[in-house]
Formats: C-alpha cells, structure tokens, sequence
C-alpha cells in the first residue's frame, strides 16, 4: 500500500510547542514587541516565555542590531534587555546625517553612527587642506548606564576619542569634566533638539519622552496617569493656577520661580540646538543626483551640497551652509523641473559646451587649482541634463530685459563612474560633486586635530 504525500507531512508535521525552546527563542526574535504580546496570550507557558529577558528580548536586539553594536555591552551588560531593545529601537532613528536648522554656520553637518556600547554623533565639515577630505568632530555621546539611566554627553571641544579602555559610560561626566550633559528630544522623527541637562543627572530609559517623541501607552500613563485621571489633573492644575494669582505669596512665588530660571540659563555651557534629518543622503538608481555631495566653487573652497528631488519630478542643489539659515529654501545653486537626460553621444555643440571649460580640482590633485584637466583625464560622460540658475527661478525678471536669459542657463553632466558635474553657460568651470559618504561610511575623512 502506497503512501501520499499528504499522509508523510502530517505525520512529520510539528507543533510550535513541539520544538526545542532554543528553536522556539529563535523564531520568535524575528516578531515585533506587538506580535510578541499577540503570541504571549496564548498559552500561559508562552507568557513565561515571552517574558525572558535575558534569552528572547536578548535574542531580539542580537538580531536587530547584533552586526553594528555590541549587545551584552550596552549598560555595562547590566540591564534589562527589554528597556534595551525600545532604547536601540529609538537610536537608531538617529542614524544618519542631520543638518542644523535655523542658525548660520559654518558647520552644518551630524553624522549618527552606532559605536561598541554607544551611539556617536559627530561633526562634519568640509577640509580646509585643499582636498576632498571631510573633517570629522566628536560630538556626542548617548548610551546607558548600569543602572538603567539613559545619559547623554556633549563634547563642546570635539576633542574626545572614546578608546578600547573606555567599557562604560557610568564615569564618563566624572572622568571628562569638559563634557555638557544634554538631553536629546525628538520633536517627531525627523527633528530633534539637543539642549544642556540642568539636572546633571542621567534619566530613566523607561518612561522618559526625553529621548523619544513616540512615548508607549504604559510610559504615557507612568507620566501622566490614566485617562481617566486627566480632568482632575487638568483641574488641579488650573486651581493651581489661580491661587498663584490671587493668593498673598503668590506673586512672589512667580517672581522667584522667573528668577531661579534666569540664574540656571546664566549657568548654561550649551545654547539648545535643532537638527533636521537629511532623509535622502545617497543616490538611488533612479535619482542619481540625490543625496550629499561634496566640490570645489570657483574659489577652490570644498562645500557641501544637497540635491533632492520634488515631489513634481523637478531637482534643485543647494549649498549645505545656506540650508541652516533661516528662510533659505529658495536659494538653490541649481534647478530643473525636467529630470529627462539626453544621453551620450551628445551634438557637437554640446561636447563643445563640456570640452571648452574648466574642472575645478582640489590643489592636491593639480598644480592649478583651475587646471584644465588633460584628455586622457577627462571623464566619460553618460548623459547630459539641462537645468537653470537659482536667481531665475525665484526672481525671473531680476535679470532684465537687456540681459541674455542664456546668461542663468546651464547643464549637468553625470559620468559612468555616478558621480556629476555641473557649470553654467555664463561661466568657464565646471564644479564635479563626489559622494559625501557611502555605505553608510563617510568616504576620505581628514584627521580633525589639525584643523
């Protein structure tokens, strides 16, 4: 008598409970804290299950982020593995680059990487050696301690390394004086706010929105009770309010409570700052021209560049520096509202548009700054683009009816090697843009010491 293939699969077929617990560990690190809430009502083992934090939620955060940080290492490997995971889940938000906002300067650039038991953030601007090297700054420094408390550490100077003999963050304040404790406050999840931390003092990693604007249903009840406890939170407040108001000390308590707050900000080492995050910082197969670069201007000074993509199909560049200022979005280096490319071969006139201008080079790499680089140098050019200049976007009759509306034309060359030039018809350069980073490394870092 012959067997089916149906009757073997349901005589080998196992249920979950069937396997080892260390398959079971396993399958279930791949759920989110949801599903795993889901499965824990199931069965009453499963809630016993679910609740080891030092083999399932270990198992998770191994998984999520066992390849870019050292799990057992985070709190001196002395913490719950669970408060662990919504911390990293947190960081790693942060991640990334994130410009200034708001504020003129000449460092506009944060680069968040994961570190052995830390997160790292850390300035970036553009080298002042004459070559394409990016200077990279200790900034900051955002871990656990042993205790559980989530502690933030600027570093003002940018001098500080944390090397191998560093295992914790529990000293670092104690150990490096210099440091500003800060807290980090995300305003959703493309804005945070860095400011100094009055207290000193680090704070719980759970039921604090210091870190985090997205707070969970247990933490929001931590801080501000039940639902049901809010209108005689509400109302005790506002009684608050008016015996302040009406009451003999009350307008005293109000003066010293303004004046206390006026001494703590005299003891400020840290002005508050915002960070709005570059979301796109690479370029894509199909937008090549995004992200973060980096080229030499007409005055052979490195600059940083953004190029994004709208949402019509248009790309604009623009200087980095210029993006911090307040009520800058309108000054782009370049626009188009058109992101079809010609390919190459191009006309004849167009290889004589390319062919006739200068390359703008680091002086590094030429003896001029302004060298016209030599044929056998010259990149080979995958397809053409036609954009203008950011004045005849935004003001088109600045220019006047006298001048040669050829005079804000331009084009942008992208080569087969992804990177791309860009020049301007009233000009005799052409600027070519590198990738900031890649990978999710920052490419050709200087050394910061000597800048």
């Amino acid at each position: 008598m012959s067997t089916t293939a149906d009757e073997v699969i349901n005589t080998i077929a196992l249920s979950f409970t069937d396997f080892p617990e260390d398959v079971q560990l396993n399958i279930l690190s791949f759920l989110t804290p949801l599903d795993i809430s889901n499965f824990a009502c199931t069965s009453k083992r499963f809630v016993t299950l679910c609740r080891d934090d030092r083999k399932l939620w270990f198992s998770m955060c191994e998984r999520k982020w066992g390849s870019k940080t050292h799990i057992n290492k985070w709190g001196n490997g002395m913490i719950s593995y669970k408060i662990l995971y919504y911390t990293l889940l947190q960081y790693e938000n942060l991640i990334g680059f994130w410009r200034r906002s708001g504020v003129e300067t000449d460092v506009p650039l944060v680069f968040f990487e994961w570190g052995r038991f830390y997160v790292a953030g850390s300035r970036v601007k553009p080298s002042k050696t004459g070559s394409y090297d990016a200077v990279k700054m200790p900034f900051l420094w955002m871990g656990i301690t042993s205790k559980g408390e989530v502690v933030n550490y600027l570093d003002p100077v940018g001098k500080l390394e944390l090397n191998e003999n560093v295992m914790n963050l529990d000293d670092l304040g104690v150990v490096e004086s210099d440091l500003v404790p800060v807290n980090v406050n995300f305003m959703g999840k493309n804005h945070v706010v860095v400011e100094e931390n009055g207290s000193g003092f680090g704070y719980s990693a759970r039921g604090s929105s210091s870190s985090s604007g997205n707070v969970r249903e247990e933490e929001y009840e931590d801080l501000c009770g039940s639902p049901g406890s809010l209108p005689d939170k509400l109302m005790s407040e506002i009684y608050q309010y008016f015996a302040n108001k009406t009451s003999p000390g009350g307008n005293g308590s109000a003066r010293r409570q303004r004046r206390r707050e006026r001494e703590r900000q005299g003891r400020r080492k840290w002005e508050p700052e915002d960070y709005v995050k570059i979301v796109n910082p690479l370029p894509t197969p199909d937008r090549p021209l995004q992200g973060l670069w980096k080229g030499f201007c007409d005055d052979t000074t490195l600059e940083f560049f953004l190029v994004s993509y709208d949402d019509i199909g248009g790309i604009a560049c623009r200087r980095l520096v210029e993006l911090c200022k307040p009520f800058s979005a309108y000054a782009p280096v370049f626009w188009t509202s058109n992101t079809t490319f010609i390919r190459s071969p191009l006309s004849s006139e167009e290889e004589n548009i390319y062919e006739s201008r200068m390359h703008i080079q680091p002086l590094s790499e030429a003896d001029e700054p302004c060298e016209v680089l030599p044929s056998s140098d010259k990149r080979v050019i995958l397809c053409m683009h036609f954009m203008n200049s950011s004045y005849d976007l935004v003001i088109p009759d600045l220019a006047g009816s006298t001048v040669n509306p050829r005079q804000a034309e331009g084009r942008i060359w992208q080569y087969e090697d992804g990177t791309f030039g860009f020049g301007f018809l009233r000009d005799n350069y052409i600027i070519d843009l590198r990738c900031i980073a890649q990978n999710g490394q920052i490419l050709e870092v200087a050394d910061f010491s000597g800048e």
